[in-house]
Formats: structure tokens, sequence, C-alpha cells
């Protein structure tokens, strides 16, 4: 099935709804939502782009956005989405890699891709050729497409190396989208889905349910994250959904923190793509109060891994509350998941090793990539490259990547528990850890430190927070006071750029 079959049923019963917002205006409802991505698929086929054909997305948060998304997938054909923050030849390698017919580009990012030489047709969605977008004949119905196609092409953010294509299909979405109704929130058509995080990402997949529902879809006139914003659409709106990063609700806390903002009209913040310190969404439901959900997933089993419910997330009565807030949940309804060794074998609960995933909601492969869809997907499962441990009531608590390790004299420390540690402190804004190259330990523990505003690096102090907190060998051996930590589009650290700077120090 297509995927884009949800948005012709809303719009056959419920066309009246409000759909799509810029800001406070409404730009269509579902019925015009409908007929507008039906005239793009339109296009697209008199354009000679057909079903299974790849079409990139490389656009900001705009309503047409998501005009461009349902329109390629009514077509039949596969949306292919690009970060917006990338550089022009990013996006090109994208597109080459993907052998897009098209790209569907925002104002200004469509001159990067003409600069980087993109062979492929470049339409401005505010360009004169999109305008005649409007004057074909809608589509009558979804194109045919069968469940295991290929629906979505998402590309990883590369950190290190090349990204690699996954391959998402009809299926997977349409299980992630059944899923978020059993494990993470329920949606009603009253709700606004508010979109300030990247749309190239989970975000941009994050609309199905909403439209399922006949829910409102919002876009901030600024095209992305500003916590002010957010708070007036919030209140505009009211019972608003958003999907947000970890280093995005720290943000909006802080700011909630300074205003006197309440957060009056969030009624749920769902929070992903990186780690969560217990110490910022204790912080964060102690402002805003029982508004956050917990999500767990990857590119390869996108925002379906597992869940942590917002009662689960808030609650404070349970004997083992922070353990459980420190954890990213339980296993989604669509997948197993399980703990394994170097060779896949389940461990018991409590053992450190990889976290292992397998159901409808994981990728087939990697786009034209066999060698590493042959290293990622083992005997039907995904191994994820994260390092966790599950306890006997299934509660999974990530601790690092396994790249991210660090072996000190033979014994394993995972950074994000100092991190943990360092970040109970009250003068500390933010960290990072990572392992330095030791001649006799193999690794030793170093950080690097954002103090709070007017707040000098005492290394002595911290030393003894961590002493108090973790056991001796885990502290860090050095502190490095750093203004900011370098982060991707996503809002991920950069470990490996840190430990290239550590490479630097030495050979300085």
């Amino acid at each position: 099935m297509n995927i884009a079959i949800y948005l012709d049923r809303i719009a056959q019963v419920h066309g009246e709804r409000p759909a799509l917002f810029l800001g406070r205006e409404m730009v269509a409802d579902y019925r015009g939502f409908r007929d507008l991505a039906a005239r793009v698929a339109t296009w697209l086929s008199a354009q000679g782009v057909g079903p299974g054909e790849r079409v990139a997305i490389f656009m900001s948060n705009l309503p047409d956005y998501l005009i461009v998304q349902y329109g390629i997938w009514m077509a039949g054909a596969v949306a292919v989405p690009i970060n917006a923050k990338l550089h022009g030849r990013e996006a090109a390698w994208i597109i080459d890699n993907a052998g897009a017919a098209m790209v569907f580009a925002s104002p200004g990012l469509s001159e990067a891709l003409a600069e980087a030489g993109v062979v492929a047709r470049i339409l401005d969605v505010t360009g004169q050729d999109f305008a005649g977008v409007a004057d074909c004949a809608p589509i009558a119905a979804a194109a045919e497409r069968r469940a295991g196609d290929l629906a979505w092409l998402f590309y990883t953010s590369g950190t290190t190396g090349r990204p690699k294509g996954v391959m998402i299909t009809h299926r997977m979405l349409r299980e992630m989208a059944l899923c978020y109704f059993v494990d993470v929130d329920q949606v009603s058509h009253a709700d606004s889905a508010l979109y300030a995080a990247p749309l190239s990402h989970g975000a941009g997949i994050y609309n199905i349910m909403h439209v399922m529902m006949g829910a409102r879809h919002v876009f901030p006139p600024s095209g992305g994250f500003d916590e002010a914003e957010i708070f007036d659409l919030a209140r505009h709106h009211g019972r608003v959904h958003m999907f947000a990063a970890p280093t995005m609700v720290k943000r909006m806390t802080q700011a909630a923190k300074v205003s006197g903002e309440t957060g009056e009209g969030l009624r749920t913040i769902v929070y992903g793509g990186g780690p969560m310190y217990v110490a910022d969404i204790v912080e964060a439901v102690d402002h805003f109060g029982e508004i956050f959900v917990q999500i767990y997933g990857q590119g390869e089993c996108p925002m379906a891994i597992s869940a942590l419910s917002r009662a689960e997330v808030s609650d404070r009565a349970h004997p083992r509350w922070r353990a459980r807030m420190a954890s990213v949940g339980r296993a989604q309804s669509a997948v197993e998941v399980r703990i394994g060794d170097a060779e896949g074998r389940s461990l018991q609960a409590g053992e450190a090793g990889e976290i292992m995933v397998r159901g409808d909601t994981v990728m087939p492969g990697y786009w034209r990539n066999a060698q590493a869809t042959a290293k990622t997907l083992v005997d039907g499962w995904l191994m994820t490259g994260d390092v966790g441990v599950m306890d006997a009531d299934g509660y999974v608590t990530l601790h690092d990547r396994s790249k991210d390790m660090i072996i000190s004299g033979g014994t394993n420390i995972y950074p994000r528990e100092v991190e943990e540690a360092l970040l109970t402190h009250p003068d500390v804004q933010d960290v990072s850890v990572v392992g330095r190259p030791h001649p006799e330990w193999g690794e030793d523990v170093v950080a690097f430190v954002v103090m709070r505003d007017g707040v000098t690096l005492d290394p002595g102090a911290l030393d003894a927070h961590c002493l108090d907190n973790i056991a001796r060998f885990k502290r860090p051996k050095d502190y490095f006071e750093v203004p900011d930590l370098p982060k991707n589009n996503y809002g991920k650290v950069l470990k490996t750029e840190l430990r290239d700077r550590l490479k630097e120090m030495e050979n300085d």
C-alpha cells in the first residue's frame, strides 16, 4: 500500500479540517492539501517520473515541504530528504548517489545546488516552474505501491565518512505510525503538529500519524527552531505536538525559566535522536509538567525501537524512577529488542552488549551498498552499534555507541555515565567525554566542558564532584574548557572532532 493513501482518506471525509499553517495563517485545509499534492503527482508523471524513481527534497521547513513529499508518494516515487543545513556539495553527493531524477528546493538552496554542479533538474518551489504545477489536473488516486516498496531514502548523518542511504519502505512508515498510537501518544483532529526540527529527519515522517487523524500541521515562519516563536505558536494553536532533539528540550527549558514561559499549549514533546541526560529531563519536567515522551530509533529503524511513556518520564513515586528515566524505555510493538554479545548471542538482564532489533520497522538494507548491509543486518537482526543493557522488566538503557566506549586498563568505561555525573554539577552547562590514547592503560578519560555563564572551570572541584558520584577509575584525567561542543545538523556531538582536537594538542 502507498503511505499517501492516508491523505486521500482524510481528504474524502474531513476535507474541511484545517491542515497546513504558516505560523498562524492557514495555507490549506485537507481538501486543498490533497489537491495540491495530487497536482504535484500529475506534474511529476508528466515529466517522466514514475514509480520507484527518486526525487530529492532540499528544502527548509515550509508547508510546501509536505505538499511536495506527498506529491512524490502519490506519484509512486521515492522521497529523498536532504537536510537544508548541508553544504551544496554534500547535498549534490546525495542526489548523485540516490540517482535522483529531480530536486525540489527552497529559496537560496537551489542556487547552492547549481553551484555544486547538480545535473538533475532543480525546481525552486518559489519559482515560475513550480507555479505551473497548479495548472495540472490532480491525480485521481495515489499510485499503487506494495508494502515492501521503497518510500523514503534517508541518508545517515555521515559523521564518519560518506553517509549511507537507508531504504525505508511504505510498510516501515505504516508500522511506525501505528506504533506511535500504541506506544508513544494518541492524536486527535484537535491537535497541532509543530515542525521546528528538520523535516529531513524524524520530524518529516512524524507527520504521518497526524495526517491519519486530520490534525493541523504548523510551520514556524522562521523555518526552524526559535524558543519564543514556539511558545507563541503553542499558545495560539493549542494541543501542540512536536519532535525535539534533547538539545532543543534543554534550550526550551532554559529559555522558559528566563522568560517566565509556562509552555501553555504544549501537549506533547517527543524527544530522541541523541542522549537525554537525566538532569536535563528532570529540570524540563519540573518546569513544563507531564508533556514529555522519549523514543529511541535510528534511521535504520526510524523512531521505532523503544519508547518511554509520559507517565514514566514524569513518575517520581516508583522506587526505580531515576533508573527508568535514564533508560530509553521498552521495545515498541512492531519490534523485538535484545542485547547481544560480539557473536550476537543473547545476554542476561543487566549485562552490557550491543542493542539488536528486528521487526517490520527495520530497513531491508542500505541503498546500493551490499557490504554495509551485510555488516549491519545479521540473521535478520539490525546491529545498531549502540551499547546498552536491558533490565528484568525490559527497560533498555543506552550507554554509548560501541565506537565511543573507552577501554582503560582492560575495563570498559561508558562516556555517558561520566557525562551524567558531571552534568549534575551546578556550574556545568554541557559536557562530552572521550578516550585519549595512553601508553600504559590503552586509553584514559578526558572531558570537554562548557561552563555556565560567568563561571571558570575548576578541575579540582569537578574532580571532587566525580569522586562523590562515580568510581575513581572513571573520573576524567583532564578537563578542557570549551565555549561550545561541535555538533552535527541534528544536534549530536561530534566526538570524532573532539578526538582530532586531542591529537592536535599532542602534536603541538
